[in-house]
């Protein structure tokens, strides 16, 4: 049976890989599989309008963007019959790489016309959600000011990384994870639902994004001299244990903070105030992943008339 589609184009996200994005969906779409109508987003928070308009008209609803255009149409598909698909064209990418989805946009594109479903976990973060990882600390203090910033991108953001680590001072919480309660000075804390931020940078490995759980990261301050390596290990994937005062698998999760809140939800910038409240919520929405890892995709171009 012919799917329905529903493909937002976010035109200001990355570094311009959605620009070809019509040409590729006309090259490369098999029409006898699936019908796509193509929007695109003219301001913050318009796709998540048009995903919500979307549920019950369209199978499928495709962010075409980095990972804030993929938490606006993802959060607002939670609980719906309607899937999220990813075209992947921001910066980090966080979720769409914990899904195995094709970075370069003519495969991701191609995906359409052969994927298979799969139920992934939301987390809600007081009166938001998140698909990919939020969190309080350094990430969160790095968030706000990448946001700010002209240029994008990787290099970018390691600059910024690297220039602010000498100077970030960590803070005290008061958490309560699961029902245990305790105080805790961190450098950050992670709430992740799936292994990494974006661009390959691991916060927590081993993270299962249909598990039902939240992996709880809270890593303490370390000397600036520590800070390449820490890069390399999150980057490998290997011994960001060492830099991590714990990980906890949690349902439920509180911070409390005598000030104001500085925070990010999956890499974009909020405030929350005084209290933090996580909880997760097991299999709520509908992704489009590869039946295939994406490496063995064959790209073959449709040839029209």
């Amino acid at each position: 049976m012919r799917k329905k589609a529903l493909m937002l184009i976010n035109p200001v996200s990355g570094v311009g890989k959605q620009k070809n994005i019509e040409k590729l969906v006309k090259a490369y779409i098999d029409k006898d599989r699936i019908d796509i109508d193509l929007k695109y987003t003219e301001y913050a928070g318009h796709a998540k309008e048009l995903s919500r308009d979307a549920i019950g008209k369209y199978d499928i609803v495709v962010a075409v963007g980095g990972d804030g255009t993929v938490n606006e149409v993802g959060t607002s598909l939670i609980g719906s019959d309607t899937a999220m698909a990813i075209i992947p064209t921001g910066s980090g990418n966080g979720l769409a790489r914990h899904l195995k989805i094709p970075m370069k946009p003519e495969k991701a594109v191609q995906l359409l016309n052969r994927y298979k479903l799969k139920k992934i976990d939301t987390v809600r973060v007081n009166d938001l959600y998140s698909l990919n990882v939020a969190g309080v600390g350094f990430d969160a203090h790095i968030s706000h000011m990448f946001a700010k910033m002209k240029q994008r991108g990787l290099i970018s953001y390691v600059k910024l990384v690297t220039r602010e680590f000498g100077t970030y001072e960590a803070s005290k919480y008061d958490l309560k994870i699961d029902g245990e309660s305790f105080s805790q000075k961190a450098f950050l804390v992670s709430f992740a639902n799936s292994s990494q931020y974006g661009n390959n940078f691991y916060i927590a490995p081993d993270a299962k994004i249909d598990d039902g759980y939240i992996d709880v990261c809270v890593m303490n301050k370390f000397p600036k001299i520590a800070a390449p390596v820490l890069l390399m290990s999150m980057m490998s994937k290997e011994n960001i244990g060492g830099y991590l005062e714990r990980v906890v698998k949690a349902k439920e999760v509180l911070i409390e903070y005598p000030g104001r809140l500085a925070g990010h939800i999956d890499g974009e910038p909020v405030w929350f105030g005084n209290k933090v409240s996580v909880k997760v919520n097991p299999l709520s929405l509908k992704v489009v992943v590869p039946r295939k890892q994406p490496g063995l995709i064959k790209l073959v171009k449709t040839v029209r008339p």
